[in-house]
């Protein structure tokens, strides 16, 4: 099918500048057919309630043409939809959708590897040599038969896997059916960056990149050395996974892969598209967001994954993280998160109470960076607990139960109590089930109501797009006083004063200086008075004044 004719629909080139992205993962997300699995049409219904929010853009999780070995992340065609989400059709509608409510479109493009049962690799695994034999990252076995050195995977085991047709390892950094494409190959490069065009020519506004630092992996294969338990980090594998006990400076972070970015960087220039890519590093992720968003002809911004932390994250770590980013990445731009498809609902995983999530909904909007929601996040959702005979992560399956897999924030959205399935699905069993304590809090039962945390969302969403100064303005190092963040964010307008209570004990702060004014937000903070802001738990306090 021929790509449709392309809108009307324009783009400020640094429109990535301080968005806020809303992610979708799709199979979860809205099911319009009654199968159980949600779609690309489902989307489309539910756009309008999307731009409700204030979005500048959507992240769509992968939808391409897959076995589903891991939900979509192992693609077996670049260039086409899955059944089960639709067909191209139905994509062209989500992006006249989507454009018709002013939200832009960032669709999850998997480059490091492929599925198992894509063309390419089934070519390249022929015993007879090929056009593509060296497409895949293929090595010998050392002379007593065992993996050519000791990489390991993130989904548990050796990242070697034995192929008896070409009597070979393949690569595979996640799992056995995700095969490792080989970057070093030239015609690698270009087929990923055809694969790219082709959905830019189709009207998105740029890309989501999974695991970015992976796409090239050390010629030498050398091994990997042993990291030390100190520093062992669970940020990107579980604790049980020994993947943490490796520094991984040989099957990821290659230095050439800039080379591949800004190849793919001038792909996208024309089109005023925005990529934001996902670092997958517990050691040095900040170091490569800094050395990849560096400058105008790499990445617009990568995905961080400090507060996607396990523990909940205080005042000094948040200090310490800005500090770092500004050490080694103050020419580059940092998207974040506290919650995705990966990893356990940030509610849950710090244990907040409804003031902390609030506080914490705040503070995102008011860093300084780009900023990525997950699906159901804005309704407060709780990490779902999913039953072992439910489950149908392999992460999950594997680990169990010391770790029980990434189900648990996957399950379906609620909308209304129309269904056990929360209207997800007219299905008797949609693909995971509907949490019971999920129907608690669905869309229809906190629109209208001002003082959930839905609105909450909709309110410091609101807050910085109608502040340049949040929204792409510079920002003083961030201090702490008595558990307290503060800080300001500044264009050549406008001033804004920042303070957050990261905790559970009142706190009394001397007021800044000068002439402020409180924000104009819905959003409750506290006031001056007399000289002081006094923040009792998880209060904010914003203040503004005027530089023109």
């Amino acid at each position: 099918m021929n790509a449709p004719t392309p809108t009307t629909f324009t783009r400020d080139p640094d429109w990535w500048r301080g968005a806020v992205i809303y992610q979708i993962y799709p199979r979860s997300f809205q099911d319009s057919t009654g199968d159980g699995i949600g779609d690309l049409a489902g989307i489309v219904k539910r756009l309008p309630y999307i731009a409700s929010l204030g979005v500048d853009a959507i992240w769509i999780s992968p939808f391409f043409t897959s076995p589903m070995k891991d939900f979509g992340y192992d693609v077996s065609d670049y260039c086409d939809v899955d059944p089960m989400f639709g067909a191209l059709s139905d994509f062209d509608a989500v992006i006249e959708a989507a454009h018709a409510n002013g939200v832009k479109v960032l669709i999850d493009l998997v480059m490091s590897h492929t599925s198992d049962q894509h063309p390419w690799f089934a070519e390249s695994r022929a015993a007879t040599p090929n056009d593509k034999s060296n497409w895949y990252v293929w090595a010998d076995a050392k002379p007593d038969g065992t993996p050519p050195n000791n990489w390991l995977s993130i989904f548990g085991g050796p990242a070697w896997h034995w192929d008896a047709g070409r009597m070979q390892y393949y690569l595979h950094n996640f799992l056995t059916s995700q095969p490792d494409l080989n970057f070093h190959e030239p015609a690698v490069q270009t087929a990923m960056l055809d694969v790219a065009k082709f959905w830019l020519e189709r009207g998105v506004d740029g890309f989501r990149l999974d695991t970015i630092n992976f796409y090239m992996h050390d010629e030498e294969l050398r091994d990997n050395p042993v990291l030390p338990v100190e520093k062992r980090n669970s940020n990107i594998a579980p604790a049980v996974n020994p993947y943490n006990w490796q520094e991984h400076v040989y099957s990821k972070n290659h230095p050439k892969n800039v080379e591949f970015l800004r190849k793919l960087r001038a792909v996208m220039q024309p089109y005023n598209a925005a990529a934001v890519g996902e670092v997958g590093d517990a050691q040095r992720g900040l170091e490569i967001l800094g050395q990849y968003t560096k400058g105008d002809d790499l990445m617009h911004m990568c995905y961080a994954f400090e507060l996607l932390s396990g523990d909940k994250p205080s005042a000094d770590y948040i200090k310490d993280v800005m500090d770092h980013v500004e050490k080694v990445a103050s020419e580059g731009w940092a998207c974040w998160a506290y919650s995705n498809h990966d990893v356990v609902r940030h509610p849950t995983r710090w244990g907040l109470n409804d003031d902390a999530m609030r506080c914490f909904t705040t503070l995102m909007m008011c860093l300084k960076g780009s900023a990525c929601i997950y699906q159901g996040e804005e309704l407060g959702l709780p990490e779902a607990d999913v039953a072992f005979e439910d489950l149908q992560d392999p992460y999950g399956i594997e680990f169990w139960p010391e770790f029980k897999g990434r189900d648990g924030c996957r399950t379906p959205m609620v909308w209304e109590k129309t269904n056990q399935n929360g209207g997800f699905s007219d299905a008797d069993k949609p693909w995971l089930p509907v949490s019971s304590e999920h129907l608690k809090t669905t869309v229809a039962d906190l629109e209208g109501d001002d003082s959930a945390i839905l609105a909450h969302y909709r309110h410091a969403i609101a807050l910085r797009q109608n502040n340049a100064a949040l929204k792409s303005g510079a920002s003083t190092p961030l201090s702490v006083d008595q558990n307290c963040l503060v800080f300001t964010r500044s264009n050549a307008d406008s001033e804004i004063y920042c303070a957050f209570n990261m905790s559970d004990e009142t706190a009394t702060l001397t007021a800044p200086s000068g002439d402020w004014t409180a924000v104009d937000t819905a959003l409750k903070t506290v006031a001056v008075d007399g000289g002081t802001v006094t923040l009792g738990p998880w209060q904010v306090c914003l203040l503004q004044r005027d530089l023109t």
